[in-house]
């Protein structure tokens, strides 16, 4: 028997922005703004805390499905709609927002049940944050993923200081800070994603799935396995390229990592060069200095670390501290769309040291507070230790 009920603390037209599919033990999740690219609102992510944290008390349940309804999984967090808040109302509004995202990202990552998201179409930003952290992410031939907060004047958030810099050499700081966009079988490979199955076969896997009486992973694996399959790269994959990746993206500065691009584009004819090299120089400076301070410093620190620190950060960002730069670069990209953003400061050369430490410190405000994220263990162990 299949129930479809839209659920939500919030009423009126945000009621049915998550929708809720019951079978057996098995509860799917829709997200549904496809109008929007089902980018997450304040109200959805409210009901994602409030069903993920049910669902993980509720015996009678033992697996969660997420995915998008229409042609995108999630295309991040409202940033449009998000910036223009923040500017009318202040900047607690959008701490508040980062505060409840990070929290629901803190909880996926812990969870004591397994959670499939099923990733076709766009899967960008805060869409990230909801899957990534999940056990299986499964990709697909319509799969496209990017973390592009750099054009935006923002940074690789909503736990990607972790998820980035686990990925083979310094590809994690090249997804980072170039906003690089990754096909299903890229993710795949790198380690983004888990499985790839076919979208034409997604359904049959799906209806698989619902049929689960168990919270047993290996069984859930199991089920995917039969419908996965192991494509091959595209032949100008960024992949393909992880030896000018690690020799470039591995240099201690941004200006030295373009230095080392711009090397490599005098003595080679490649295409993807110069479009990463176009790339970092396109964003704002500003975010690209702690963005790569930020996945570096994710490599030594659980989740929980990097989803405090970036609170920090994101904080410093909507209050416009150093820089403004979040609020011209979704002005620019988002409002506006003359994709013309007017940085400040606008060069790598002005961005010193001191202002990239002030992003990771605490904010002197009586308003503010850190991100308090609670004691989650299973079997006797921190459970942040199965990522």
């Amino acid at each position: 028997m299949t129930s479809l009920t839209p659920i939500s603390s919030a009423a009126g037209a945000d009621s049915n922005q998550v929708l809720v599919e019951a079978n057996g033990s098995t509860r799917t999740l829709i997200l549904n703004r496809p109008k929007k690219l089902n980018a997450l609102s304040p109200a959805m992510i409210n009901e994602l805390l409030r069903l993920f944290i049910a669902y993980e008390k509720d015996d009678e349940i033992k697996l969660l499905i997420l995915k998008g309804k229409g042609r995108a999984f999630c295309a991040g967090g409202d940033a449009g709609e998000g910036s223009q808040t923040i500017l009318n109302e202040g900047w607690k509004v959008g701490a508040d927002f980062f505060r409840n995202q990070y929290l629901l990202n803190y909880i996926i990552a812990t969870y004591t049940k397994p959670q499939v998201s099923l990733l076709s179409g766009i899967v960008m930003g805060g869409g990230a944050g909801v899957s990534l952290h999940g056990r299986f992410r499964v990709a697909t031939n319509k799969t496209i993923f990017a973390m592009p907060e750099t054009a935006l004047g923002l940074f690789p958030d909503v736990g990607a200081s972790y998820f980035l810099s686990r990925l083979p050499g310094s590809y994690g700081e090249y997804v980072a800070l170039a906003g690089a966009r990754l096909d299903g079988a890229e993710m795949l490979a790198c380690g983004l994603a888990t499985h790839f199955v076919h979208s034409n076969r997604l359904l049959l896997l799906e209806e698989s799935l619902k049929k689960v009486d168990t919270s047993n992973p290996f069984v859930v694996c199991g089920i995917i396995d039969q419908f996965a399959e192991h494509p091959s790269l595209k032949r100008n994959s960024s992949l393909n390229r992880m030896e000018i990746i690690n020799r470039c993206f591995s240099k201690r500065t941004i200006e030295e990592i373009i230095s080392a691009l711009e090397l490599v584009a005098s003595n080679l004819a490649d295409e993807w060069v110069a479009a990463t090299i176009q790339s970092l120089n396109k964003a704002s400076p500003t975010s690209l200095k702690i963005s790569l301070r930020s996945i570096r410093e994710g490599r030594t620190q659980t989740i929980g670390e990097c989803l405090r620190r970036e609170y920090r950060m994101v904080c410093h960002v909507v209050r416009g501290d150093f820089s403004e730069d979040y609020f011209e670069g979704c002005r620019a990209i988002l409002v506006d769309k003359d994709q013309n953003p007017k940085w400040r400061p606008p060069g790598l050369e002005q961005v010193h040291d001191d202002a990239v430490k002030y992003y990771f410190s605490r904010i002197d405000d009586p308003q503010w507070e850190d991100l308090n994220l609670p004691t989650r263990c299973s079997h006797g162990r921190n459970i942040e230790s199965k990522l």
